[in-house]
């Protein structure tokens, strides 16, 4: 039997331990996926509101929430469908931030996103709180596009990145699950990458 010859079989590549089950890293690569035309929101009409079940609602224009304290996430974003982007750094303001002002009643368990578009998501408040989500601004040192959902999006890097909903314009936190755009057509709930959680039944 012939002998392999040396270096024929290659050296298998380490998986990055940050890359979640089923995911491949984009790298340099940005990939844009939306269910909407991508709108032209300028920064002077853009604005985020807190409603529903709290104590105050509040709306922030951009000059408004740009003079809160700033926030940056450093880590890794994932969708779900495949791709990941590693070690990014975003900026913006803390929804802890937000959510101090607005001051949520006991009942609330539940927010929905809603973007300028019209578009929505659902998200447990436990997922959005403790340091676990942002409204940015900023992608890697740069104003963040419009096709990437700038002038801001919601950021909840933890979950699938439809639930970071682009042009975003406020949260409603309510006392119940209320299913969102793609949670309605057949997306996961929730949308944990560790857990694979991409589609109903997952």
């Amino acid at each position: 039997m012939a002998g392999i010859t040396r270096g024929f079989v290659g050296k298998r590549r380490e998986r990055d331990p940050r890359l979640p089950p089923g995911q491949y890293d984009a790298r340099d690569e940005w990939p844009v996926l939306h269910a909407e035309a991508t709108p032209d929101i300028p920064a002077e009409r853009w604005t985020f509101t807190i409603e529903g079940l709290a104590e105050n609602t509040v709306t922030w224009t951009w000059d408004e929430i740009h003079a809160l304290p700033r926030s940056r996430y450093e880590g890794d974003i994932h969708c779900v469908t495949t791709w990941s982007k590693l070690g990014m750094t975003f900026d913006g303001v803390s929804v802890d931030t937000l959510l101090d002002a607005a001051k949520p009643l006991p009942a609330a368990t539940h927010v929905m996103a809603v973007s300028h578009t019209g578009y929505t998501t659902n998200l447990p408040l436990a997922d959005i709180t403790g340091g676990k989500a942002w409204v940015v601004w900023e992608a890697d040192g740069k104003p963040l596009s419009t096709i990437h959902g700038g002038p801001a999006r919601l950021l909840v890097p933890h979950l699938y990145f439809w639930k970071s909903a682009k042009w975003v314009s406020g949260l409603r936190l309510m006392d119940h699950d209320e299913p969102g755009f793609w949670e309605r057509n057949g997306y996961h709930d929730r949308g944990d990458p560790w857990a694979e959680q991409r589609y109903q039944g997952d």
